[in-house]
């Protein structure tokens, strides 16, 4: 062990070596025995190769350095001493980089850890979420005191948008990341594969009307309470056993059932908000055990669409106003919401929620988001929320 710090100086310790049970706990006895400080310290082990890092400042004692240097190889572990570095005056800001791929080799954590020196982050930590498909890595990094974190944001999302390999996400690390407790989602395209409307229309044989006012107001193009009674307008006659057939069998977006069962075991509420249709919300909420569901009601009549809306229509406004009220009533703050959606009439819900996720969504809404997800299904969220592999799996078995 070098002698050319004064023995009342701060050291760092690094200790390799072959892992195995009890190691840290004789380490730790032994640091006791000889009268250390321990300041700091960190430890990791991949594939039975432990890697321990600690701070401590060893006793005045002569010669209590050298001692401790021979009681730790005496362990069968290298170590390397070196005087650890002063902590910072200013803080920096604590983020966390959720990345989320079919397939996570060299090339993608290059990309990403790439921008993230662009932008002067530091990596702390780096560890795998799951190592089967969907891989997924979290990073916790921080950022120079003063650096805004909203163009590294941007940066990743660019990035993300450029690939369909990967979806990558940045958070701040902070308790409210820990703990949160609802989540309300879009349906049609997002809960679902499918637009109900659309769907109702081809089968009324108004199909191509119907999508060209759906996406002009999807992409925010058309007031869209407008655009609805326009689109509603158009399935007047049509019998009510279409949309109630329609409803029976809903085609699940990728990973739905797998997102919701595990929020369920968890503790989470859920919440269907969507501007889609209440027979489909229903019929999706029994079905998947959802806590809630607020959408548009159709008026039927002799058992016939008159192609009017019963009641205030579920627009972006109505949709926010929801989520805060729903929060409310839960007793929760909306931090400890998430919110998920596809379309322009999503906006005002995500930038509501703690955490905003556009799910394959719109570009003006991806940019907008706080994360995005577009190569993954809905259970990507649960790695958002630091889940691992075998943690979702435990919960969904």
């Amino acid at each position: 062990m070098s002698s050319r710090a004064p023995s009342s100086e701060a050291l760092l310790l690094t200790l390799t070596g072959r892992d195995q049970p009890g190691i840290t706990a004789r380490l730790t006895g032994l640091l006791a025995d000889q009268g250390v400080v321990l300041l700091d310290l960190e430890q990791v082990t991949v594939r039975g190769q432990l890697t321990l890092c600690l701070v401590v400042r060893p006793p005045e004692a002569p010669g209590a350095r050298e001692a401790l240097a021979a009681a730790v190889q005496a362990l069968g572990l290298s170590l390397d001493v070196s005087p650890a570095p002063a902590e910072e005056g200013l803080v920096a800001s604590r983020h966390v980089v959720t990345l989320v791929g079919r397939s996570l080799g060299a090339r993608e954590v290059h990309a990403v850890t790439e921008r993230l020196a662009q932008h002067g982050a530091h990596i702390v930590r780096l560890h795998r979420l799951s190592d089967v498909e969907p891989g997924s890595l979290e990073l916790h990094v921080t950022l120079p005191p003063g650096h805004a974190s909203q163009p590294l944001r941007r940066s990743l999302l660019e990035l993300a948008m450029s690939t369909t390999a990967f979806d990558v996400a940045l958070q701040p690390e902070g308790l409210y990341r820990r703990a949160k407790r609802l989540v309300v989602m879009d349906m049609d395209s997002t809960l679902i594969r499918i637009e109900v409307i659309d769907e109702l229309a081809r089968a009324h044989g108004v199909g191509e009307q119907v999508s060209r006012i759906t996406e002009r107001a999807m992409h925010g193009e058309m007031d869209y309470d407008e655009s609805l009674r326009q689109r509603v307008a158009l399935l007047a006659g049509l019998d009510e056993r279409v949309l109630r057939d329609l409803a029976a069998r809903l085609p699940l977006t990728e990973g739905a059932e797998t997102l919701i069962r595990v929020l369920k075991r968890l503790g989470y509420r859920t919440a269907i908000l969507s501007g889609g249709f209440s027979v489909a919300a229903e019929a999706l909420q029994a079905r998947l055990g959802i806590d809630a569901a607020h959408s548009n009601v159709l008026e039927v009549v002799d058992g016939k669409l008159t192609g009017r809306t019963l009641g205030p229509i579920v627009n972006a406004r109505r949709k926010a106003e929801l989520l805060e009220q729903i929060a409310h009533e839960q007793g929760l703050l909306r931090e400890q919401v998430i919110a998920v959606g596809d379309g322009a009439n999503d906006l005002l819900m995500l930038e509501r929620a703690g955490l905003g996720i556009a799910f394959r969504a719109k570009p003006k809404l991806r940019q907008a988001a706080a994360a995005s997800i577009s190569a993954g299904g809905l259970d990507t969220i649960l790695y958002l929320l630091g889940l691992t592999a075998r943690e979702v799996q435990e919960v969904r078995d």
